[in-house]
């Protein structure tokens, strides 16, 4: 009788135990919820990092007066390349053609729009050449300038800090969304953004 009872009792803690340790397995700790969680957060942060629904993706293809055509540009214009960066969804992974190389200086800029709204965070990209009276480049982040860029509603005229500034060729295409919307002028792509197409 006593061998019965053990024999039972050893098997029902064998079973609560079981239960505990596929239950600690099963749940993730504190610390790998919050990786997740930051994983989940950077991933958003890099391909949608703003509000983009008030950006108008497609442009007119002029370009700001004294802005420089690339000498030797990696993708020349009417080649293609595939975009490797979302500024937008349905961006990244696009295949792009070239409709303009340049070389001059980029700046993500942080602003309130001129129509209200909550502030706009490190926007890509605005041109140098798209500031208004900015002097020589390239602004020291933390200078605050206007700009006459109108990507997005409010961003004309706005008065824009300076987050990061970046000597490179920047260029202008022409793509199709992942979502099949058609766009045409897209302004800027930077070299870093593209990679050829396979």
């Amino acid at each position: 009788m006593k061998k019965m009872f053990f024999l039972s009792l050893s098997l029902s803690l064998l079973l609560v135990l079981g239960a505990c340790s596929t239950n600690e397995e099963a749940q993730p700790t504190n610390e790998e919820t919050e990786n997740a969680s930051q994983e989940q957060t950077n991933d958003a942060t890099s391909e949608e990092h703003m509000d983009h629904s008030q950006m108008d993706m497609s442009s007119s293809g002029e370009v700001p007066e004294g802005l420089k055509e690339a000498e030797n540009p990696k993708y020349p214009v009417g080649s293609k390349a595939v975009i490797t960066d979302a500024h937008m969804p349905g961006m990244k992974g696009a295949e792009a053609t070239i409709a303009g190389t340049y070389d001059t200086t980029v700046y993500t800029i942080s602003y309130t729009p001129t129509t209200g709204g909550e502030r706009v965070e490190d926007h890509k990209w605005v041109i140098h050449e798209e500031l208004i009276d900015a002097g020589e480049a390239p602004l020291a982040p933390g200078t605050e300038v206007k700009t006459n860029a109108s990507h997005m509603e409010g961003m004309e005229g706005a008065t824009v800090e300076i987050d990061s500034a970046e000597q490179t060729t920047v260029y202008m295409v022409d793509f199709t969304t992942t979502d099949g919307e058609e766009v045409k002028n897209h302004k800027w792509v930077t070299e870093s953004e593209l990679s050829p197409v396979k």
